[in-house]
């Protein structure tokens, strides 16, 4: 029940308890409020009541209570609660929100409104980047993990609006993806053969299941199973992701959107895995190194720094000529593009790739590969020629 205090003639302090804290002491809220000239003597007393029910109804319900709590202090609590995202994922979504801090963490989340998130997103837009302005999809994206946070606080009652959600932003640049073609897949499979095992076993993985660099990192003999005892088939489990963590290292936890996924290799790709691993068993007999659980090991049996695959396939895309756009990643996007134009549906391919749903398909792989779109141009032209010569002159 709420306790009400005048003060003066239109000036009231209201008081609510909401129950006791661990040490005893009682938890209690007040507010001092001045009612307004044009509320008349008579409806005073009507107009505080209802300010005292309203607010006491707020406290109750969660929103004054932690709704006067400052933007960084619910965000830090909200990342610590965050348990089903990779430690890469948690580490990227602290640096930016530690990059917002200065502009909005001093804010109460009742008192955070979309003007105060345009002013961070104009200050973001002036920042650099080896010299340049960022890019706006950059600048968005810090507005994004913000909105994550603010959509919690509204799922759990706490604010009852997200503000974020409410900025008019402007388009941003569509980045292109580039996509190996067949004849650049068949040219990088046959420089893989020059390749040491692990290099090749890594990178194979990579075109042929779309896995993530950090997926493959943490994957261990345990995560395949032959599919039957008749072929090579073999099927691999994804449930752990090692991810380089500023500040941490390398650290092991669950994939990117923290679910385990099933994929299956085929019998060339099977026999590879079988041979890869007759051969470490072998090197570790010959050398008496312990037998390690993981697929990517040294010769000391240590485990490879994920950072290792990344710089020495730059190294493979190098001197094969291979475009400098083209990363690690670039083989993901081939599996993906690869089974999109194919005809597997966008649900299986999501699925495979490890996203909780098919709009990021959508939005990123669903256009056709340049030869697709030389074959349609091809097409119409076709149609429209025969079309004109079927004309009665």
């Amino acid at each position: 029940m709420a306790s009400i205090k005048q003060i003066n003639d239109r000036k009231f302090k209201i008081t609510v308890s909401n129950g006791y804290r661990a040490d005893g002491r009682k938890i209690c809220k007040a507010k001092t409020i001045t009612v307004p000239d044009s509320v008349t003597k008579r409806g005073i007393h009507q107009y505080v009541a209802h300010a005292a029910e309203e607010m006491e109804r707020l406290i109750k319900d969660g929103f004054a209570e932690d709704g006067e709590m400052t933007f960084e202090e619910y965000a830090n609590r909200w990342l610590d609660r965050q348990v089903k995202y990779a430690p890469g994922t948690i580490g990227s979504y602290r640096r930016m929100l530690n990059r917002v801090y200065p502009f909005i963490g001093t804010i109460q989340l009742n008192k955070l409104r979309p003007l105060a998130l345009e002013n961070m997103l104009t200050h973001l837009r002036k920042r650099e980047n080896h010299g340049k302005p960022i890019r706006e999809t950059t600048v968005q994206r810090y507005l994004t993990v913000v909105s994550a946070v603010l959509s919690d606080a509204k799922r759990n009652e706490i604010i009852p609006k997200n503000p974020a959600r409410m900025i008019d932003l402007p388009d941003t640049e569509k980045r292109e993806q580039f996509i190996p073609t067949e004849a650049d897949a068949t040219r990088f499979l046959y420089a893989l053969k020059k390749e040491p095992w692990h290099y090749l076993i890594f990178y194979l993985l990579a075109i042929y299941t779309g896995c993530r660099r950090g997926e493959l990192c943490a994957l261990k003999w345990t995560d395949i199973e032959f599919a039957n005892d008749e072929t090579l088939e073999m099927v691999i489990t994804i449930s752990h992701s090692r991810s380089v963590v500023a500040g941490k290292g390398v650290v092991e936890g669950a994939t990117k959107n923290g679910k385990t996924r099933i994929i299956c290799v085929n019998e060339d790709m099977g026999a590879l895995l079988a041979t890869y691993f007759l051969r470490r068993k072998r090197q570790i007999l010959e050398k008496r190194i312990k037998y390690g659980d993981y697929l990517f090991t040294d010769d000391e049996g240590n485990l490879i720094h994920p950072d290792t695959f990344t710089k020495h396939l730059r190294t493979i895309f190098k001197k094969n000529g291979f475009p400098k756009t083209f990363h690690l990643h670039t083989l993901r996007h081939y599996f993906v593009s690869t089974l999109l134009h194919h005809g597997v549906d966008k649900q299986t391919v999501a699925e495979l790739a490890g996203h909780a749903d098919t709009s990021f398909l959508e939005k990123t792989y669903c256009h056709p590969q340049l030869d697709l779109k030389r074959k349609a141009a091809v097409v119409i032209g076709d149609v429209l020629i025969s079309t004109e010569e079927r004309q009665p002159a």
